[in-house]
Parts: structure tokens; C-alpha cells; sequence
């Protein structure tokens, strides 16, 4: 028994790091649920995991603008997101953007290259961008909430621009979720020496998938479950 158990530590330990692990242990990543679909694999979440507080609270923000002329109108949004970023670094905010889940800072110097849509009426223009509240150090997130409503009702608007965002509606997202890979590793070795044990002699566990990479999904107001797709088999000996 002690042998199969060496054996089940030994392979987690063994075990290659995706190439696609390391382009993420310094990113931050928005949490809206499951990280990717993969062909062929049961999707279902596991339940052993790593369950940890996110790092941000995020709320989606539009500038709309509905100016007749075209060229002011697009202006007038734009000069409102460029208040809203002066404001942002006064009132404990940060402004991003998401391409594919990956959060990128909106700054001064690339706040002109926001898409503009036609927000599915005539007349009208407007984009969007993240408003982010780091949490943690006393920040809750009610108190994520607060910040982010009281900043929206004080960005200065240009024109008939107008600010709209559900502060109510947060969503989270996590720097660097590879990084916890092998506290994950961790838990599921645990779990599996443990199940071993319980089963007795006569039975052992085999774990599967575990060179797959970590996913994410919300687990609370301000959780995230952070965790390796895998499969386990109980086998007799």
C-alpha cells in the first residue's frame, strides 16, 4: 500500500507542465466560468480543487453617445473614457479592457484603439472597458461595489455622452492562475492517498489528466475554484 501510494506522489510530481501553463502565470484572467472546451473530455468540474479568494471585483462599463453628428459623437465618448481613466487613479480604480478573458490595463496611451459599436440604434455609438476593484486588505465585495458606483457617478461626461454600468453585476478575475498548479497537484495527491487508504488493500486508485491545464470557475461573491480536469479510477489489484 505505502508503495502505491509513493508511486501516485511520484507521478504528480513527474508530471510536464503544459506549454500553454506558462503563458498564464502572470496574467489575469476574468472569471466567467470553465477555461476551455476540450474534445473528447468530460467538462464536469471536479470537486477537489483549490477554492481562494479572486483579486479583483470588475464591473463592465459603456460610454454611450448619441450625438447626431458622427465624428463629435465619437468624441464626446471618447473624451468621457479619457476623464474616466484621470478619475479611475484617483478613486482606488482600475480601467482594463479583456481580449479572450486576459485582462490589459486601459491607459492614456491606448484608450483611442477602443471598438466602437452601434449599440443597435441610429444616431448612436458607444464602447466599453472594465472598472476593477482589488480585493482584499478590508475590500469586500460590497465594498468593491461602493467604490465602483460612487466612480461612475463622478466621471465628468462629454456632450450627451452618458456612463452606464451595474455595479450590482460583478464579475471576478484572478492574476496568474497556473501559478497554483502545483498547490492543486497538492490537494489531488492528498485526496488520492486517502482514498486509497479507505478502500483498503485490495484496490487502487489511478489518476487521470493531470498534465491537463488548470481551469477556473466562480465559486461565490468574490471566490474562484481553481482546479486540473482530471479522472479518477478505482481499480482492484
Amino acid at each position: 500500500m505505502k508503495t502505491f501510494h509513493r508511486i501516485i506522489i511520484g507521478a504528480l510530481s513527474l508530471l510536464p507542465v503544459p506549454a500553454l501553463a506558462q503563458d498564464l502565470n502572470d496574467a489575469e484572467i476574468v472569471v466567467t466560468g470553465a477555461r476551455r472546451q476540450m474534445d473528447g473530455f468530460d467538462e464536469s468540474r471536479p470537486v477537489v480543487g483549490l477554492r481562494r479568494a479572486a483579486d479583483f471585483a470588475i464591473v463592465d462599463v459603456r460610454i454611450v453617445g448619441d450625438t447626431r453628428d458622427g465624428d463629435k459623437r465619437r468624441a464626446e465618448i471618447l473624451n468621457t473614457v479619457k476623464s474616466a481613466i484621470e478619475l479611475a487613479a484617483k478613486s482606488g480604480i482600475d480601467l482594463a479592457t479583456a481580449n479572450d478573458e486576459i485582462v490589459e490595463p486601459l491607459t492614456l496611451a491606448n484608450y483611442r484603439n477602443l471598438p466602437m459599436s452601434n449599440d443597435n440604434r441610429p444616431d448612436t455609438n458607444a464602447t466599453s472597458f472594465l472598472a476593477k476593484v482589488r480585493l482584499g486588505n478590508g475590500v469586500d465585495g460590497a465594498a468593491a461595489r461602493d467604490r465602483i458606483r460612487k466612480f461612475l457617478k463622478a466621471i465628468p461626461l462629454d456632450g450627451r455622452a452618458e456612463v452606464r454600468g451595474d455595479e450590482d453585476d460583478l464579475t471576478l478575475s484572478i492574476v496568474g492562475p497556473d501559478k497554483f498548479r502545483g498547490e492543486i497537484l497538492d490537494i489531488i495527491a492528498t485526496d488520492a492517498k486517502a482514498i486509497a487508504a479507505r478502500l483498503g488493500p485490495d484496490y487502487g486508485v489511478e489518476v487521470r489528466g493531470l498534465d491537463r491545464p488548470v481551469e477556473w470557475s466562480r465559486a461565490g461573491l468574490t471566490d474562484v475554484f481553481l482546479y486540473v480536469p482530471y479522472n479518477m479510477v478505482v481499480r482492484p489489484k
